[in-house]
C-alpha cells in the first residue's frame, strides 16, 4: 500500500470558480466587441444628420437670399462696407492731356479806314486726372433672375476737383505786331482752367470714356460681396450685370412691390 496522500475533490463553489470566470471573461469580451463595431456607424449616422440639417440650413438661407431680400441684404451690410471705403467706391481714373487757347484780335477804327494791330493767341496744354466714384449710400436695386445677379448702381460721380498736373504744364503765346499783352492774356486763361476742367468731368463726353471701366469696378465689388454672403460660383450665381441711371436693362424690371417681372425699366 502507498503511504502518499490523496487529493480530494473540489466540491460546491471551488469547483465552478474557473469556469464561471472564464464564462465571464467571454461575456465581457463579446459585449465591448459589440460596442466597438457599432461605435463608428452610430458616429456616422448622427455626423450625416448633422450635414444634413447644416445643408437644409445652407439651401433655406440661399433660397430666401434669392427671392427677394437680396437689396436688403445688400444695403445692411453698406455701413461695414463703408467703414473700409469712406463711404465712396472709386470707379475709374483716366488722365487726358487738355488744351486750352484764347485769341485776342484789336482792330483800329479810323474815320475812313481801319488798322488791324494782330492777334494775340494763348495757348496752354497740360495733363489732367479725372476721376470718377459712387456713394455707397445712393440707392441701390440688386435682383436675381437665373443665375445672374442685375444691379442698378447709384449715379457716376466726377470726383472734384480733377488733379492738375502742373509739372508737366506747356504754354505758348503769338502776339501781333502791335500787341503787347500776351503775359495778360496767359494769366487771364490760366485762371479758367479749374472751372473748365471741373465742367468737363462731368460732361458726357469724359463720363462716356470712363462709364465701361466704371462698370467693370461695380461688378467686381458685387462679385466680391457674393463671396463673402457664400452665394457665388458653382450652383449659385456666376453672373453680375451693371446699370447706372438712365440706362435701359432690357430683360428685367423691378415693380413697385419689390417682385420681379418680365419687361424693362
Amino acid at each position: 500500500m502507498s503511504n502518499e496522500p490523496t487529493k480530494s475533490t473540489p466540491t460546491g463553489f471551488a469547483a465552478w470558480r474557473w469556469p464561471t470566470a472564464f464564462v465571464l471573461v467571454a461575456a465581457l469580451s463579446l459585449v465591448a466587441f459589440i460596442i466597438l463595431i457599432r461605435t463608428p456607424e452610430r458616429l456616422i449616422e448622427t455626423a450625416g444628420r448633422g450635414a444634413a440639417g447644416v445643408a437644409g440650413a445652407l439651401k433655406d438661407a440661399s433660397a430666401n437670399f434669392l427671392q427677394g431680400n437680396i437689396t436688403e441684404t445688400f444695403v445692411a451690410s453698406l455701413p461695414k462696407l463703408e467703414s473700409n471705403r469712406g463711404g465712396l467706391l472709386e470707379l475709374a481714373k483716366v488722365t487726358a492731356t487738355e488744351t486750352f487757347r484764347s485769341a485776342d484780335e484789336l482792330t483800329y477804327d479810323f474815320k475812313w479806314f481801319e488798322i488791324d494791330a494782330g492777334t494775340t493767341t494763348t495757348e496752354i496744354r497740360l495733363p489732367v486726372t479725372y476721376r470718377y466714384h459712387l456713394r455707397m449710400r445712393d440707392e441701390w436695386q440688386l435682383f436675381v433672375t437665373n443665375a445672374v445677379c442685375v444691379v442698378h448702381a447709384p449715379a457716376i460721380q466726377p470726383s472734384q476737383p480733377p488733379a492738375i498736373h502742373t509739372d508737366r504744364m506747356e504754354k505758348s503765346s503769338d502776339e501781333g505786331w502791335a500787341r503787347f499783352n500776351a503775359e495778360e492774356q496767359m494769366a487771364k486763361l490760366e485762371k479758367t482752367i479749374t472751372p473748365t476742367i471741373r465742367d468737363y468731368a462731368g460732361d458726357e463726353r469724359h463720363l462716356g470714356v470712363v462709364r465701361e471701366n466704371c462698370r467693370k469696378t461695380v461688378s467686381e465689388f458685387i462679385e466680391d460681396w457674393l463671396l463673402r454672403e457664400g452665394q457665388w460660383g458653382e450652383g449659385r450665381l456666376r453672373f453680375v450685370k451693371v446699370y447706372f441711371p438712365g440706362e435701359v436693362d432690357p430683360t428685367r424690371a423691378i415693380v413697385e412691390d419689390g417682385t420681379e417681372r418680365s419687361g424693362s425699366n
